[in-house]
């Protein structure tokens, strides 16, 4: 392979691209002139991205380094933006085994460069003292640099974008409560990025020289407490001033728990997050520019990532999310297409009925499932559902919809999420609440031939051990109530004129 120069595009690896960062990424290296291979452990789930057709896709799993063959051939840079955070109490062990996959697999292939977006570190903390998010973090720069492949790792804080976790936690909190007895990490400095910057810097670091390999630390211009940012953000949203009073009590474990019931991000996220604010986290250096010029008039300020972050929500033009990312091993589990037999029980709650209006008018309503639409049966049950699921620790129902009108495939709909959509026939949902099992819910729309249209709607549950089976009969008398009024409630409304 001949060594990189800009007179050339680069050949571009990009991991995660399911993800937040790696689904803004691709089109910026695209727009750059670059070539890009997308890694994806199912690469379906990108089908619906309007870059699609520009990128190729090979499936692939950084955790299994045996289904790396072929992925790095001819590719000049590899992005790592994969982490396993929110996967439980082993995720270290698992990011460190990644990484260390992914840095043997660069090297055998002779990848000229790894860039890799990592956390922005406290000064004068020793390792061992940090949360275990950054400190895996850490690690895992310190694998990727050691791998052989000169590596650039851009060091950021808190990221400032429609859709990212840190985002929605901040956006969240302070519309949400408009006084609140908070942590003492509101009181910490942090030097938070807009996303745009981050994206800037990443494809930056494509082109720098062979000789460049060590960590950078990138943030804003702006230097803010956690306290700080909430009233920005009250401002910048025409909301009235927060009171916001500290309290010693709150440990980052209980107030990871208090962020989980008032945000849409899971407590298995926030705590990690909250974690990452106990101690201050201030760029100590901008060596970066050396290499890769600020953006054209200059970084963005804190202000205005928060105005461009809640103009792109108000518009639904959310590109990605931090709920688009899935766990891991999906792709082995039992799906609801195939035979009765395989993978063990799958219990199901099926559902058909012929209705009368056009099949158009019923998929409009089938397509709008959720978020702020609702889910057309006994809501109070939808909302203790997701109150519990909440209180377990999953993501309940306030992740929402990323669009009030369309959906596509990896979207996260409340507490499931977008497996399968063949437009005006089918959407099918696999749920992501904590369960002891595997659930999908399937709504098909077929023409009958008359001008009207059958539906159908199918809740299948593939239980895990004796659990998974005595809470599908403890909750089948509520299924009734449930799916049996979704139904009529979904064909009635599409018989009625918009």
């Amino acid at each position: 392979m001949d060594e990189p120069t800009p007179t050339r595009p680069l050949r571009c690896l990009v991991t995660g691209a399911t993800g937040y960062i790696g689904g803004r990424l691709v089109p910026e290296l695209l727009a750059a002139g670059h070539r890009v291979r997308c890694l994806a452990r199912d690469p379906g789930r990108l089908r619906d991205q309007p870059w699609r057709p520009e990128v190729e896709a090979v499936a692939g799993d950084v955790t299994r380094p045996e289904t790396l063959h072929g992925a790095f051939d001819d590719i000049d840079v590899a992005y790592y933006l994969i982490h396993s955070l929110g996967t439980g109490p082993g995720f270290e062990a698992l990011d460190r085994h990644a990484a260390q996959a992914f840095a043997a697999a660069a090297r055998t292939a002779g990848t000229h460069r790894i860039v890799y977006l990592s956390g922005l570190l406290p000064a004068g903390v020793a390792e061992r003292d940090l949360s275990a998010h950054l400190r895996s973090r850490a690690e895992v720069g310190r694998l990727l640099r050691a791998g052989g492949v000169p590596t650039a790792e851009l060091r950021a804080a808190v990221i400032i974008g429609s859709g990212s976790a840190s985002f929605e936690m901040l956006r969240h909190l302070t519309e949400r409560l408009p006084a609140m007895v908070t942590p003492r990490w509101v009181d910490t400095r942090i030097q938070p990025i807009a996303v745009r910057d981050v994206l800037h810097y990443l494809v930056g670091a494509a082109t720098l020289p062979p000789d460049v390999d060590r960590s950078f630390d990138i943030g804003g211009p702006d230097v803010l407490t956690y306290r700080l940012m909430m009233r920005h953000y009250a401002e910048v949203a025409g909301l009235p001033p927060r009171l916001i009073v500290p309290v010693p009590v709150l440990t980052p474990a209980l107030s990871s728990h208090w962020v989980g019931l008032v945000t849409p991000v899971p407590g298995s996220l926030a705590r990690p997050l909250v974690e990452s604010l106990r101690h201050e986290v201030v760029c100590r250096e901008h060596d970066i520019a050396r290499w890769v010029p600020d953006p054209p008039g200059g970084l963005t300020g804190f202000d205005r990532a928060v105005e461009l972050a809640l103009r792109r929500i108000q518009d639904a033009q959310v590109a990605t999310r931090w709920s688009s990312a899935s766990p891991p091993g999906a792709p082995s589990d039992p799906l609801p297409t195939d035979p009765d037999w395989a993978g063990g029980s799958l219990y199901q709650d099926l559902r058909r009925c012929r209705v009368a209006a056009d099949p158009a008018a019923l998929w409009r309503v089938v397509e709008g499932v959720g978020g702020e639409n609702g889910w057309y049966s006994l809501p109070v049950a939808w909302t203790l559902r997701g109150l519990l699921d909440r209180l377990a620790g999953g993501v309940g129902l306030r992740r929402g919809r990323r669009d009030r009108d369309r959906l596509r495939v990896g979207d996260a709909l409340d507490f499931w999420r977008v497996e399968e959509i063949e437009p005006g026939r089918l959407l099918r949902l696999r749920a992501e609440m904590r369960l002891p099992g595997l659930a999908w819910l399937e709504l098909r729309v077929t023409p009958d031939g008359d001008g009207g249209a059958l539906y159908q709607q199918r809740a299948l549950f593939h239980p895990h051990g004796l659990a998974g089976h005595l809470y599908w009969w403890s909750i089948a008398p509520l299924h009734t109530l449930v799916f049996g009024a979704m139904a009529r409630n979904i064909t009635a409304r599409a018989g009625q004129p918009d």
